[in-house]
């Protein structure tokens, strides 16, 4: 009788542990569908300039989904940099450049705007609009002409939400939540001119 009921005990543990990791889990597998993730990079030269393309996979989370609703402008940096390796020392940074785009939503007239400089794009649902973010066409890095033909260099490039260009009120609540980080790990490959 002792063992039978020792039994239940262990199978209503062992379901009690079950049920805990799988409730951990499913928020672990649903962040695995957001953040950002760049997905290929490449230069080309053009005259003396190289001209950088990409493609990233954007996905926000709901907290950056609903506020980008409410009319929380999010502010995107996009960092190239180029170094030169160097053995005995730190790698010698030969460029690093950003760009900074700013996603909005306008209530008024129902559409996401995308924001690049002076060049402002309107874009009639949220996954135009992430899909135009996501691309990275002829953005011009790297002068040539600062490169040596028998040094192989190491580029990167990234992504991350400007957390710091938030209004100050939410800047507090993205400090302390990591509801709020949305970042790419560095892409970086190796290229010879």
């Amino acid at each position: 009788m002792r063992s039978l009921l020792n039994a239940k005990r262990f199978f209503a543990l062992g379901m009690a542990l079950f049920c805990f990791t799988l409730a951990g889990a499913l928020p672990a597998a649903h962040a695995a569908n957001e953040g950002i993730q760049v997905k290929s990079a490449s230069l080309k030269l053009d005259d003396e300039t190289y001209l950088l393309n990409a493609q990233f996979a954007i996905k926000l989370s709901p907290t950056l989904e609903d506020a980008l609703k409410k009319g929380v402008a999010l502010n995107f940096s996009t960092e190239f940099q180029f170094k030169r390796p160097r053995w005995y020392w730190l790698n010698e940074e030969i460029v690093k450049v950003v760009r900074n785009t700013r996603l909005s939503y306008n209530p008024l007239l129902r559409q996401y705007l995308l924001s690049d400089g002076a060049q402002l794009v309107s874009f009639d649902s949220l996954d135009e609009v992430l899909s135009a973010l996501s691309q990275i066409k002829a953005w011009p890095v790297l002068d040539r002409r600062v490169l040596s033909k028998t040094i192989t260099y190491q580029a990167s490039l990234a992504m991350h939400l400007d957390v710091s260009r938030l209004p100050k009120p939410l800047q507090i609540n993205a400090i302390s939540s990591n509801k709020w980080e949305l970042e790419s790990a560095p892409f970086e490959w190796s290229m010879s001119p």
